[in-house]
């Protein structure tokens, strides 16, 4: 009986992941899955791993315990973040635990324990559109600002705040870390959406080693 564990996430906590468990136990249950255990949480999916209490603890937690698979129910559940989306797979990967998804019916490794090309295909296209609907919600957020303002409201901070260069670090990690492998302005600006402008302010503010 293959060992398995649930992982679920929403965004907020006005929403609940109550569904999306019962449909993958549902699913555990008809496959003759043993669950041995389910990790939930509520947090924005754009956060990286490392400030997500849940999808950690799985991760340390189904290697220590010989879990073969982690179950979820849609790709976005994982990470909005395709650098940490990809990596979490690769992290699965390389421990030899398989990761389905419910909703597209995809599983990461073949019944020989091999990686599954299709899907790896099909979740870097899809880890594409989750990071591009992320971009989405951003333009849509600086348009209303941006309409706001011409209205003559403000937003933003108080006049005279600046960014400490620990505070741009925090919220451009990802960014960072591309620009140190030395991938150019442009592409950074197709994965994470980033204006290139702010690519380069953020390659001039901080120490790219």
């Amino acid at each position: 009986m293959k060992r398995v564990v649930i992982y679920a996430r929403v965004s907020t906590n006005s929403q609940d992941y109550d569904r999306q468990i019962s449909d993958l136990r549902e699913y555990a249950k008809r496959m003759d899955y043993n669950v041995i255990k389910e990790f939930s949480e509520k947090i924005s999916g754009a956060k990286k791993v490392a400030e997500r209490e849940q999808l950690s603890e799985l991760l340390n937690y189904v290697e220590a315990h010989h879990i073969d698979k982690v179950l979820i129910y849609e790709c976005s559940r994982l990470s909005r973040r395709i650098v940490d989306f990809l990596q979490v797979i690769e992290q699965l990967t390389e421990k030899g635990i398989s990761l389905f998804i419910l909703q597209n019916g995809l599983e990461t490794l073949q019944a020989d324990g091999k990686p599954n090309p299709i899907a790896q295909l099909v979740l870097g296209m899809i880890a594409q559109f989750n990071s591009m609907e992320r971009g989405l919600i951003r333009s849509r957020m600086e348009s209303g600002y941006n309409h706001y303002r011409a209205n003559g409201g403000k937003v933003g901070r108080k006049q005279g705040y600046k960014k400490s260069s620990e505070d741009i670090k925090e919220e451009y990690a990802e960014e960072i870390r591309l620009l140190r492998k030395g991938i150019s302005l442009r592409n950074i600006n197709k994965i994470t959406h980033t204006s290139v402008n702010t690519l380069r302010k953020v390659r001039d503010l901080t120490i790219i080693a």
